[in-house]
């Protein structure tokens, strides 16, 4: 029994001495990113390389209280971001899983009664006991597999701040389209108006013999463009809010309600923070998850390269049995006399596989390479976007001025022209090329004045904002109210996720 006792005191001592011996394989270290220390633009006063940028943008972006309502609204109920915050949740039970694995890995009471039948005889049997096995951590095996959720889990989080990132860059953009499209149409009303004018006074010189029908039908053609023009931007207009709508997490409906009537397309200040580019390792989640997926595999090498080494185990069961035989009954199922036990050690080696094992080795090792690559391609990508936006928005509000400027310029030559040909000063080819130089002009100013707010937009979404706003890491908070209560409803084992 002594010596029974100190075998199983060092199988125990082993396998508890075991984890945390060696780790196998690469310690993952971050890599260098291809990053500018400037912006292509750094020498323009109007970009701010030293202030960081604001975690809500869009308020002092455009001063505009609906859309920041909207906003609020597309955080609380898109469908989608409630799907990114559900698999942070799947994400974080998968490194909950893999923690777990690092101690005994199976734990089971089990217990049996039946009836046994021998020569005639039939007697009752009972037992009752409890196993363990335990595979110990002695190559970093579980623990590899505890870096890679881990890292994973940072993944889904980045991932999650990539779709609220482009929530908010949609929502802003579509409400932007919105009040272009509204000002647009206005433009071709305002024009209809203009040019039902252009038919009066055609029509009022043919009657008086001054002119040919030729300049009411062309006024005429005109006139009916125009309308035509009228009918579709608001089609584009009924698009735009149904594809909001849907970001807000509802089926199209009249916004009426929450965007009120219509409004101007928001001005904007050319002054912008942009930081600078060794900011957008932490601000744009998709070189986050890349680089966070990046770490996962690295553990994974170093979980291929434990496959080349022996696994130890423990395994052991402690239980009595009892058959009602002569002087046994079942009220003997506790004593001493019944009891029984087992406790091994052992050990498994692939040592006949190393060829497979080996070459698992090489592929996880070449599948990290491929993603240090694309976690490089994503940095060069991320900068070049970046810069587009930042170019696109700069030189878009240069080009409004003069935008601008053609539209007036358009307005006074139709004012000219229609009192001289009113005076017969010129002919209506005059009046029409007018007429139809200033509804051009007019709705490319419209046009121009929602891209710059848009290229705006663009630069700060290329930028990573938006995400900062969020306060958590954990997973419950992620999720809405709502959606918890529902998941209780299923299983009460999620009562201590959601309150931990």
């Amino acid at each position: 029994m002594h010596r029974s006792t100190r075998t199983l005191a060092t199988l125990a001592a082993v396998a508890l001495a075991s984890p945390g011996c060696v780790m196998v394989g690469p310690d993952y270290q971050e890599p260098p990113a291809p990053l500018e220390t400037q912006w292509l633009e750094y020498e323009d006063p109007r970009l701010d390389s030293v202030s960081p940028l604001a975690p809500e943008w869009w308020p002092a972006a455009f001063e505009d209280a609906t859309l920041d309502s909207l906003i609020e609204i597309a955080l609380a109920d898109n469908l989608t971001l409630r799907s990114a915050g559900l698999r942070v949740m799947q994400a974080r039970q998968q490194l909950a899983i893999a923690v777990g694995n690092q101690y005994p890995q199976e734990q089971a009471l089990d217990g049996s009664a039946g009836v046994e039948r021998t020569q005639g005889r039939s007697d009752d049997v009972y037992d009752f006991g409890f196993s363990v096995s335990w595979e110990a951590d002695v190559w970093g095996r579980f623990r590899r597999q505890v870096e890679t959720a881990s890292a994973l889990l940072d993944a889904s989080l980045a991932s999650y701040d990539g779709v609220k990132v482009s929530l908010i860059a949609q929502v802003a953009q579509s409400y932007l389209s919105i009040r272009t499209t509204e000002r647009r149409l206005e433009v071709a009303r305002q024009n209809v108006r203009l040019q039902e004018e252009s038919v009066r006074i055609s029509v009022a010189k043919f009657d008086a013999g001054a002119v040919s029908a030729l300049d009411v039908e062309q006024a005429l053609t005109l006139l009916h463009n125009t309308r035509a023009t009228v009918y579709s931007r608001e089609i584009a207009l009924q698009q735009f809010r149904n594809a909001l709508a849907v970001l807000l997490g509802r089926p199209p409906q009249d916004l009426g309600g929450l965007l009120g009537a219509p409004q101007p397309i928001p001005a904007v200040d050319p002054d912008i923070a942009v930081g600078m580019p060794q900011d957008l390792i932490r601000r744009r989640p998709d070189i986050r998850i890349a680089e966070r997926q990046l770490a996962a595999q690295s553990a994974q090498i170093g979980f291929a390269i434990t496959e080349l080494y022996p696994q130890f185990s423990l395994n052991g069961s402690i239980g009595t049995a009892v058959t009602t035989f002569g002087e046994n009954d079942a009220g003997d199922l506790f004593t001493n006399d019944t009891l029984r036990y087992n406790l091994t050690g052992g050990f498994r080696w692939n040592v006949f596989n190393y060829g497979r094992l080996r070459s698992n080795v090489r592929l996880q090792d070449a599948t990290f390479q491929q993603l240090l690559e694309d976690y490089r391609q994503t940095v060069l990508s991320v900068q070049a976007e970046v810069e587009n936006s930042i170019v696109a928005f700069l030189q878009s509000y240069e080009q409004l001025a003069d935008i601008r400027a053609a539209a007036e310029a358009a307005q006074r030559s139709v004012d000219i022209s229609t009192i001289q040909y009113e005076d017969g000063l010129v002919d209506f080819n005059t009046v029409l090329s007018t007429l139809e130089a200033l509804r051009s002009q007019q709705d490319q100013l419209a046009t121009a004045e929602g891209s710059v707010a848009a290229n705006l937009v663009d630069v700060y979404r290329s930028l990573g904002g938006g995400w900062q706003t969020r306060i958590s890491a954990d997973p419950a908070d992620l999720i809405p109210e709502e959606t918890r209560d529902e998941m209780r409803e299923r299983t009460k084992y999620w009562d201590r996720t959601f309150d931990d």
